[in-house]
């Protein structure tokens, strides 16, 4: 009898093992879907290692940066399984194989995800090369905390970043650290925060709050914070992040409410300002997007609404992450990308706008980016200094940095000045070279041959500036690259205002002048009249078709009179044409007025009594001569 008890018994506690063994993957895969990593992956250790087994050990291990623990597992899933896997673990595999800087490996397993070579280490070396700056890191000391990110501005002397302090909060089971709120602190001179304070309630909450913006009057704060509920989305779980607007009234923050383009069915993060205040940059995994995070733009309407959310398109956005983006005073955009070629991880990146457009990003190099996660960049460029966020040292650290211009290697922008029409050399043009801030590098005057070169950096943006007198200034944008082409070649072709407008004319003395219709003044009056406005018009609006024109306004008299009095006079309508001019909306600076008086007459009318009425008044007169 006890034989069978015992074989009964038996039976009972295999039953309950089996049992307990599927509910225990079930709760696994719970976790996993939840994104418990930590927790999932005890579980998932345990287990016999199947396919499953090993694909979700793996991500849970790669997804919480143990990367020593995901390429033994990744390694150990391909060995067994091979070209059964899903080509998407190839990435996530050379992901955690350059987390422990194993570049060669990672390189046969993106050569094989992308279908092209893949050479890490030539790319680290190039970059180095041809990185715009090189950047020097400090850590931001911060106590009573062990993970901190997204540094941002706040005012001059303030700034203000998300940290998992709060002990009090709930444990976020990603990684088993409290929730995140937003804290503002001071930063001193040594790199440490002080005077550290929670925002208030209003903006904290039982959830996350992290990546905080400031308009520059510190009035207005953006914000994510991530939604209490989870939606099911591609067979997961997931609480999905909205960024809120808050405004500060009398000193507290209020008005806290969602943007109208978040939804509960997807994430809109990272919110970043441009210097106007007029446009919102932002990640977001809505609909359209090219990856599983995009860099996305939208408009800020003067009365507070907002236009339609804008895809930045591919040449920003990958299939994979693109994130945090920042936009600097000179429209330069920085974000971080694990989608473009970099060192591992999130990487962060640069972008010029030229032409409206962002072109190819380029990454910041070794002195910035790690081979683990380097995101939340912030710069204040004018000063060469801003912060950054890296878990290169375990949990997410705040770093501020200083920078310098990268001058290992430097490019060349040459060409020739010619004449649009004619097709002549324009010897004597002014040419000069500008920054992306709009400062002047440099600046030449051809000589015969008309030939200029400029010495460059790679990785910028500038802008070349032909000028002549009387000819219409031409601007050309262009940004150096990093492929070898250290030679750009950029033509100018200016063309005169006499070819491009109808009513300038060179005359018999070479100067190039404004022909309009007569102005006439009432005798011995030097007030503007109705039809000489009407005239004045015409040159009104050539100057602001072209802002860069300079137009010197002289009047001229008969030879009737006194030669004091006609000076006199012909000062007085010139002053007074120029001071129409300027009620228009022209510069002053863009105008000069001179009285010729009698001293230039076009005939030889040049004393009473030797002209009829009509060749004496072919010399009453104003001109305008264009300066340049």
């Amino acid at each position: 009898m006890k034989k069978h008890i015992y074989i009964f018994a038996s039976l009972l506690l295999v039953s309950g093992i089996t049992l307990a063994q599927k509910g225990n993957i079930k709760r696994a895969n719970k976790l996993f879907e939840m994104r418990a990593y930590n927790e999932a992956a005890e579980i998932y250790e345990t287990k016999e290692r199947n396919q499953e087994v090993l694909q979700n050990l793996a991500d849970s291990y790669y997804y919480n940066t143990s990367f020593e623990k995901a390429v033994k597992t990744y390694s150990e899933l391909f060995q067994t399984y091979g070209d059964s896997i899903n080509i998407e673990y190839h990435f996530r595999y050379a992901q955690a194989l350059k987390g422990v800087k194993d570049y060669s490996e990672a390189d046969k397993h993106l050569s094989r995800y992308y279908d092209k070579p893949f050479n890490t280490n030539a790319f680290i070396e190039t970059t180095g090369k041809t990185t715009p700056h090189n950047f020097k890191l400090q850590h931001i000391m911060n106590e009573n905390s062990s993970s901190d990110f997204g540094l941002s501005f706040y005012g001059e002397n303030k700034v203000a970043f998300a940290s998992a302090r709060n002990i009090k909060n709930p444990s976020y089971s990603w990684n088993e650290l409290p929730y995140l709120d937003l804290y503002s602190a001071t930063l001193t001179d040594h790199n440490t925060l002080e005077n550290i304070q929670p925002f208030s309630d209003a903006i904290n909450t039982s959830s996350h709050e992290s990546s905080a913006v400031f308009t520059k009057d510190g009035k207005t704060m953006y914000f994510n914070r991530t939604n209490a509920t989870r939606k099911k989305a591609d067979e997961e779980r997931i609480a999905h992040i909205k960024i809120y607007k808050a405004e500060l009234v009398d000193g507290k923050w209020t008005n806290v409410t969602p943007l109208p383009f978040t939804s509960n069915n997807y994430s809109t993060e990272h919110p970043a300002l441009s210097k106007d205040e007029k446009t919102l940059y932002f990640a977001s995994d809505m609909p359209g997007t090219i990856g599983s995070f995009d860099i996305y733009k939208v408009t800020i309407n003067d009365d507070g609404t907002y236009g339609e959310p804008e895809n930045l398109g591919a040449t920003i956005n990958t299939k994979h992450r693109e994130q945090f983006p920042f936009i600097s005073d000179s429209n330069v955009l920085y974000f971080s990308s694990i989608g473009h070629q970099g060192y591992g991880g999130l990487d962060v990146f640069r972008s010029n706008m030229v032409n409206g457009s962002f072109d190819e990003p380029i990454n910041l190099g070794s002195s910035i980016n790690s081979n683990l996660d380097d995101f939340a960049f912030v710069i204040r460029e004018k000063d060469n200094m801003g912060y950054v966020s890296s878990n290169r040292k375990g949990n997410d650290r705040l770093f501020g940095f200083t920078r310098e211009e990268n001058v290992l290697l430097k490019y060349q922008v040459a060409g020739i000045v010619q004449d649009l029409n004619s097709k002549e050399l324009l010897a004597g043009s002014l040419l000069t070279l500008f920054d992306e801030s709009g400062t002047i590098i440099q600046d030449v005057i051809v000589g015969d041959d008309a030939y200029y070169i400029f010495k460059i950096e790679p990785n910028k943006k500038y802008t070349v500036r032909g000028t002549r007198k009387a000819y219409i200034p031409q601007d050309v944008e262009f940004s150096t690259d990093s492929d070898g082409k250290v030679q750009h070649n950029i033509y100018l072709n200016l063309e005169s205002f006499a070819d491009a407008e109808e009513h300038v004319k060179e005359n018999e003395k070479g100067e190039v002048q404004i022909e309009l219709e007569k102005i006439y003044f009432d005798f011995d009056k030097s007030n503007i009249r109705k039809d000489a406005a009407v005239t004045l018009n015409i040159l009104v609006d050539l100057m602001k078709k072209y802002p860069t024109m300079e137009v010197e306004v002289s009047a001229h008299t008969d030879a009737k009179g006194s030669d004091q009095y006609n000076l006199k006079l012909s000062k007085r309508r010139a002053a007074s044409t120029l001071e129409y001019l300027v009620s228009q909306g022209i510069e002053r600076k863009r105008l000069k007025s001179i009285g010729y008086g009698e001293k230039q007459p076009l005939n030889d009318c040049i004393k009473e009594g030797v002209c009829d009425d009509e060749e004496y008044d072919v010399n009453r007169r104003c001109e305008f001569t264009i300066l340049n």
